[in-house]
């Protein structure tokens, strides 16, 4: 089991490193986006929104790479994963398959890291005040 993880760990983490670097240096070349997809992609673009989204990608994939906070790095990559997995549904659902297998690869690494979350889900009273 420790194989697997350390497999999507890394397919996982080089994933969101080179299409994360690939928004900034346009290494892998691709066709523009069209209707719906492309007004959405645009509007980010043009506010400057697709850096940020860049940049964690950017950081996460490299936290995931160096098996550094690597709870944080799946915390950062989830909403990210959440929003390429409905654009894929709802905009362009042609290149759904490298969304589907991101979720697949991160849900292998978060079941080895999910101690680290289980406070999250731990119903808590207010008995401390």
């Amino acid at each position: 089991m420790k194989t697997y993880v350390f497999i999507a760990r890394v397919l996982l983490g080089l994933l969101f490193l080179v299409f994360g670097l690939n928004g900034f240096l346009h290494f892998i070349p691709s066709p523009p986006l069209t209707g719906m997809a492309g007004q959405f992609i645009s509007a980010m673009f043009v506010s400057h929104y697709l850096n940020v989204v860049l940049a964690l990608q950017i950081v996460a994939g490299a936290l995931l790479l160096a098996n550094r906070f690597v709870p944080a790095a799946l915390t950062i990559l989830a909403p990210l994963l959440v929003n390429i997995a409905l654009f894929h549904a709802f905009m362009a659902p042609v290149g759904y398959a490298p969304a589907v297998i991101a979720i697949a690869l991160w849900s292998v690494v978060f079941v080895r890291e999910r101690a680290a979350f289980r406070p999250l889900l731990a119903a808590k009273s207010v008995e401390t005040l």
